[in-house]
Parts: C-alpha cells; sequence; structure tokens
C-alpha cells in the first residue's frame, strides 16, 4: 500500500542508507576532504556530470569526488529540504548571505537590472545598494503598499524595464513584517521575460519558511534562507540554503563550486539533527507569538505591534496573507512609546529574553533594529519603511509563554 508522508515524518530517514554506513541509524559526519574512486573510469564519469559535460544517465547517481562538490552530509540534508518546499533541488551555504550573494551573482551581470522589494534584512539591503551597483548592476525599489500598475510604472519611469533580470522579494519584511504579494512579483517578471531573457523571481523565505510560506507555489523561482534561523533553530550555527528547479539549481551549484562557498559536513550534520524538530519548535514559537503579540497590543506603552496575527481584516495585507500564509509566524516587532533611550531601557532591563541579534531560535531574542541589524542602512530610507528609534524587534522562542510575558512586563514598566 503507498502512503505519502508528511516532510516532518521522513526528516529522519530521507535520503539516508544505514546499510552504506555500517547501520547506524544516524547519518555519520563524513569529515572528509576527497573520496576514493573504485577505477579511473568511475573518476572521469563522475567529473563529466559534476562539470556539466554530460547528464546523468538512468539510474546512475551523483559519484562523490571532493568534498567542495559534494558530500554525504550535504546531499542528505539538501534532499530533506526539497521535502517541505516541494522544490527540485537545493544548495546549503555556509552562510544566508553566501546563498542570497551568490545567487544574485549568477544570475545578475552588469548592466542588468534588479527590483526588489523593501523593507529587507540589513545585509541584504546593503548589499543592493552599495555593492551590486559597484559592479554596474541597476537597482530599483519598491514598496509594500505599491500596486502592480505603480510598479510597473516605476519600471517604465526608470528607462531601464528591458534591462530587468532578477526581482527579489522578502516577505515578511525584515523588521516590519510587511508582507509583498508573490503573485503579482511573479506576474511583473513574466511580462518582461523574453524567449532570449528569462526574468526570475527569488524570495527570501527565512521569516515564514519552510512551514508557514511556499513561494514556489506562488510563482517563484527560487527561495533563499537564512538556515542559521528556523532550519538550525538553535543559535549553534551559520548556514544558508537556496531551492529551485534542476535548471536554475545547476548553475547555482556550478558558480558555488567555483566560489568555493558550500558548507561543510559538520554543518550538514548539525542541520539534519535541526530538521528533525523543525515543525514541533516552529509550532511552539508561534503559539507564543500569538499570545506576546495580544499582550503587547493591550499595553499602554506600546504604540503599534507589527504582528502578521494582528493585521486589520479590511486591508490588502491581510488580503495577501489569506492567499500566502498557512500560520502568522513567531516574528514581531513594535514601537515604544519614546525614542531610543526608552527602547535602550527597555533592552536593559530583561532578564529572561536575550539582548542578541538573529532569530527563529529556541530561546527569545530582542533587538533595536535601527541600530543593529539595519545598521548599514541609509537613515532616510530606514524612516521611510518606518525603522526609527522605538522600533524593537522580538524572536518569540519556545520558553513558557507565562513568563516571555512576564519579563517583556517588567522591562515596559522600568521604562
Amino acid at each position: 500500500m503507498d502512503h505519502k508522508f508528511k516532510p516532518e515524518s521522513l526528516m529522519m530517514s530521507h535520503g539516508y542508507k544505514p546499510e552504506l554506513s555500517e547501520g547506524a541509524i544516524k547519518c555519520p559526519i563524513f569529515q572528509t576532504s576527497t573520496f576514493v574512486f573504485k577505477n579511473a573510469r568511475e573518476g572521469k564519469a563522475f567529473f563529466e556530470v559534476a562539470y556539466g559535460k554530460r547528464e546523468l544517465l538512468p539510474n546512475e547517481e551523483l559519484g562523490l569526488i571532493y568534498s567542495r562538490i559534494n558530500n554525504p552530509d550535504l546531499e542528505i540534508l539538501e534532499n530533506r529540504l526539497c521535502l517541505w518546499d516541494e522544490a527540485e533541488d537545493c544548495a546549503v551555504f555556509e552562510s544566508g548571505m553566501s546563498a542570497i550573494t551568490t545567487t544574485m551573482l549568477e544570475f545578475l551581470k552588469p548592466g542588468d537590472l534588479l527590483l526588489h522589494s523593501s523593507p529587507l534584512y540589513g545585509g541584504t539591503s546593503h548589499f543592493i545598494s552599495h555593492f551590486l551597483p559597484s559592479i554596474g548592476v541597476e537597482t530599483l525599489g519598491f514598496h509594500p503598499w505599491d500596486t502592480e500598475a505603480d510598479i510597473l510604472a516605476k519600471l517604465e519611469k526608470s528607462g531601464k524595464a528591458d534591462k530587468l533580470k532578477l526581482v527579489y522579494a522578502e516577505t515578511p519584511a525584515n523588521p516590519t513584517n510587511d508582507l509583498i504579494d508573490l503573485e503579482m512579483c511573479s506576474a511583473i517578471a513574466k511580462k518582461y521575460s523574453t524567449e532570449d531573457k528569462k526574468v526570475r523571481l527569488c524570495v527570501d523565505n527565512t521569516y515564514m519558511g519552510p512551514l508557514w510560506q511556499h513561494p514556489l507555489k506562488l510563482g517563484a523561482d527560487l527561495i533563499v534562507y537564512s538556515a542559521t534561523k528556523y532550519i538550525g533553530g538553535h543559535s549553534d550555527i551559520i548556514a544558508g540554503a537556496v531551492l529551485g528547479n534542476k535548471e536554475n539549481m545547476t548553475r547555482i551549484k556550478t558558480l558555488r563550486t567555483f566560489l568555493g562557498n558550500m558548507a561543510g559536513p559538520w554543518t550538514g550534520w548539525l542541520l539534519m539533527r535541526s530538521l528533525e524538530t523543525l515543525k514541533v519548535r516552529m509550532e511552539q514559537q508561534q503559539a507564543n507569538a500569538v499570545e506576546v503579540a495580544r499582550f503587547l497590543n493591550d499595553h499602554p506603552k506600546v504604540k503599534r505591534v507589527n504582528y502578521l496575527g494582528l493585521i486589520e481584516k479590511d486591508s490588502p495585507q491581510y488580503e495577501i496573507f489569506k492567499r500566502h500564509f498557512s500560520g502568522t509566524g513567531a516574528m514581531l516587532s513594535f514601537s515604544i512609546d519614546g525614542g531610543e533611550e526608552e527602547a535602550f531601557k527597555f533592552l536593559d532591563s530583561l532578564k529572561l529574553i536575550k539582548l542578541a541579534v538573529s532569530l527563529g531560535s529556541t530561546e527569545s531574542l530582542a533587538e533595536h533594529p535601527k541600530t543593529m541589524t539595519h545598521a548599514g542602512v541609509d537613515e532616510e530610507h530606514l524612516l521611510e519603511i518606518g525603522v526609527d528609534d522605538s522600533l524593537l524587534r522580538i524572536s518569540v522562542g519556545v520558553e513558557r509563554a507565562a513568563d516571555i510575558i512576564w519579563d517583556l512586563k517588567q522591562a515596559l514598566d522600568a521604562v
């Protein structure tokens, strides 16, 4: 009898054959730089496939050559990550930024135009605003409140619409939780695609993935993750991932081979460990975040809470939320009465929640976006997107919700 198991049921076993590793129930750490070929012809065949000189034959598996090209821990991890987003292939990197930058460098060349959403994570924003222009790549931003007609008008007004090569969206946006309509972005990418030039849509799904949003089903060509966050989930690893179809991923993996920024076997093993508890962790974090958001929303010293569970039901953002998401997530930001002094007093008064950047881990974290994660973003742009001195960001962990709320209350009382 055939049965299709859910991803959370396959995270302990998919892609791993215990009989190839002395029957070990868990995949060992293949801490090796190179692999021995049975004979010279096998070595030749492996390199032919690895360097794209030919496709895999029926029933032929990609052979192991060198850990910069492939490693069992990475291959099994990449196979398992594909299950959540139903992607054809995946590439894992040593950081989220290396996943993002490798993708952009592969699909953008001097003279091309990148259309991107805003706000973005500070590191991504800095790369787009400062590095890409230095190599001749043009960039054009749009806001969550822009309609498709607004974005098309911006493209045409720029005089560079015919140069559009990549659309990049981060949704929900870091740190404001603004939503971007991915189906709209996909339509824009298709509008400017031609037989000779494919315009791709790449989505940073770190805030909600791989559980609560699946961009490939909404028209995206590529998904990028900071796997440091929910996928890793324990604040003990730095990693990134890209997912998409075979054609796009072959290009990304080829560039990864020559940039040398793939993850190592220890990173791969740790991420496999984390995938086993991903769903239960994220569900607990979301349940806690719902209670935390309600508390903050009712507190007299809080001006505004940005949380997907509090979006007004008659707003365009709610319409996007209903189409795109299966959950409300565990990330929120809020504006405190006052400015930097009050925000810092709140952060310095926390006892259980840790004052640190990053997100998606088992412990709750709080930070001040304007002076921390988004310190490299131009101040004028920060104010435009709602990142001011009063904004604080919280990543809700797996602690008891009542304890998190107690800590928030006493820290607000101290302001």
